[in-house]
């Protein structure tokens, strides 16, 4: 077991800087997802650690070691990837046997392994098997098992579910969870996916152009984002942002996108009271947007014309795709909203729980 620590870790590839003055410390036996958009620099800095790619600057620990010009295979890390990587020609008990052959581990001790790995994965019937044998899912169990085997401080999971089916990676989703729980060794799990991020980590890594925006528990990022990028990137649909100004009118302080207005509850003004005049991105995410007629109690509303462009029905829930002079949104609405394509309609902001941004710097104001 082993915190792991990237201090001011820099990556460039010629003059492109692919990781950008990193600084994460994972605890013992947490789980830590590195999420963000493909091209971010997520993968690379995985990389970084499992020493398949040499840090232009910066220091990485695994415990109080330094790792920096440590071999990968002198680091006691496992690494599962993308591709499963499995040797055709062997069956499963030798693809997960294989790299402690090479390290002359004796056969009982390999043995022994292989079959308690096979046993917390629920491939004790594959063992025998070729890998042509075996369905996506059961492929990746026997790559996370060949990681399992070498009993390492660290595991790294380099987008391991994105070759699976969407029914399949939610099963695989819960049983990397539950490994987790089982073996009490510190996991890092690099994906685009914020699904993933959401349900299966301890904190959450958001990074965006080699730059890191958050380091926080999904909760935390997912109520109090720190940044436009992170309110965005987090959440499924993305929350709604509303280009607009704050400003005064009968003592009341509006946010005015110039389609609607929408004023903010006396008990939420503190935080914005001096920026009257100010450019701000208004942020709300759909579930927060209401058919008027199925509101929920006790929270302070503020109605907003619409039209409905698109419906989708989830059954225990509609999204409601919609126009508001040159702003188009999303609400997650009651399913029994009766709210249709082509209707005019009014919905209620929820405005106990909006966001607002600089409209320069797309940092939160708090």
């Amino acid at each position: 077991m082993a915190r792991v620590s990237f201090e001011n870790v820099v990556k460039k590839f010629g003059d492109v800087i692919a990781v950008n003055d990193l600084n994460i410390d994972v605890a013992d036996k947490e789980f830590l997802v590195l999420v963000g958009p493909s091209g971010c620099g997520k993968t690379t800095a995985l990389r970084c650690l499992a020493g398949l790619e040499e840090i232009t600057e910066g220091t990485i620990k695994i415990g109080e070691r330094v790792v920096n010009d440590i071999a990968p295979k002198d680091r006691d890390i496992a690494m599962v990837f993308q591709s499963y990587a499995l040797y055709p020609h062997l069956s499963v008990y030798d693809n997960m046997a294989f790299g402690l052959k090479l390290r002359k581990v004796p056969k009982d001790e390999i043995k022994r392994r292989v079959g308690e790995a096979a046993d917390i994965l629920g491939i004790q019937d594959l063992l025998e098997r070729k890998p042509r044998q075996l369905s996506g899912g059961q492929r990746q169990r026997v790559a996370v098992g060949r990681a399992i085997v070498r009993e390492p401080k660290v595991f790294l999971f380099d987008e391991p579910l994105s070759n699976l089916d969407a029914k399949l990676r939610i099963a695989m989703r819960a049983e990397i969870s539950k490994l987790h729980q089982r073996l009490q060794t510190t996991f890092i799990y690099v994906t685009h996916d914020q699904m993933e991020a959401m349900t299966m980590a301890t904190r959450i890594a958001v990074i965006n152009k080699g730059l890191l925006q958050q380091l926080d528990t999904p909760q935390n990022l997912y109520d109090h984002p720190n940044n436009l990028f992170v309110a965005g990137f987090i959440g499924t649909p993305a929350m709604n942002f509303f280009p607009g100004k704050l400003r005064r009118d009968n003592g009341k302080l509006l946010v005015d996108t110039g389609d609607f207005v929408v004023a903010i509850p006396p008990k939420k003004v503190k935080p914005y009271e001096n920026l009257a005049g100010k450019d701000i991105i208004f942020g709300l995410r759909p579930e927060n947007i209401h058919d008027v007629d199925f509101v929920p109690t006790n929270i302070d509303t503020d109605k907003v014309a619409v039209k409905v462009d698109l419906t989708e029905l989830m059954g225990n829930e509609i999204f409601l795709y919609m126009v508001s002079g040159k702003n188009t949104f999303v609400a997650r609405v009651d399913p029994r909203s009766q709210l249709r394509v082509g209707q005019q309609a009014e919905v209620a902001f929820d405005m106990d729980n909006f966001h607002i941004f600089d409209a320069a710097t797309e940092e939160a104001i708090r």
